[in-house]
This record gives C-alpha cells, sequence and structure tokens, in this order.
C-alpha cells in the first residue's frame, strides 16, 4: 500500500516565491520517479505563506534510501532552514482510496 507524507510549511514572507520555484523544480523532477503516485501543494487561504503538500509514493523505505538522495532535491533540502518558519512531516498509509477519476 502506497503512503503519503504530509508536510506542513510556514514559509518566511520574503522566501515565499524562492520556495515555489524551488519546488516547482523538484516536483517536475519527482513526476517521472517510477515509485510517484502523486503530490498536491494547498495554501492556506487566510495565510498565503502557511501551505501543506502532501506526497504519495509506493513504499517508505524507497523514499527513505532512494528518493530523499536524488540529487535534484540537493538545493531544495539546503535551501529549507532559510525559506520555512516551520515545518511538519508526518507519514501516512492508505487505508483506501476513493476517485472519480
Amino acid at each position: 500500500m502506497p503512503v503519503t507524507y504530509v508536510i506542513k510549511f510556514e514559509i518566511v514572507p520574503e522566501k515565499r516565491q524562492t520556495f515555489l520555484d524551488l519546488l516547482k523544480g523538484v516536483l517536475d523532477a519527482m513526476r517521472s520517479e517510477p515509485t510517484f503516485h502523486e503530490a498536491v501543494l494547498h495554501v492556506d487561504p487566510k495565510n498565503e505563506h502557511r501551505m501543506m503538500l502532501y506526497e504519495t509514493w509506493e513504499s517508505h523505505d524507497d523514499v527513505v534510501t532512494v528518493q530523499v538522495q536524488r540529487s535534484y532535491r540537493a538545493k531544495w533540502h539546503d535551501a529549507l532552514p532559510e525559506i520555512r518558519q516551520l515545518s511538519d512531516k508526518p507519514a501516512w498509509r492508505g487505508r483506501w482510496c476513493d476517485r472519480r477519476w
């Protein structure tokens, strides 16, 4: 069963565009990974600097042993301490999924 990571960010206001640009590069690269399912970025409607990203992958082991080590993630990981104020990253295992598409 796939695993989903829910990651919440409080972005430093003047670093918001940097955050989005770096994240877009990572998401564009992740899309071609064979174990990648989906990623969705949500923005708090009351505060554009609070965001929640969830990523769904085929396997937790693959994420921690392979995916987080990918070279396309290096700039993103290196920049995070400067562009975010807060992060929360629990992992969730799917029980079932209903989609209309």
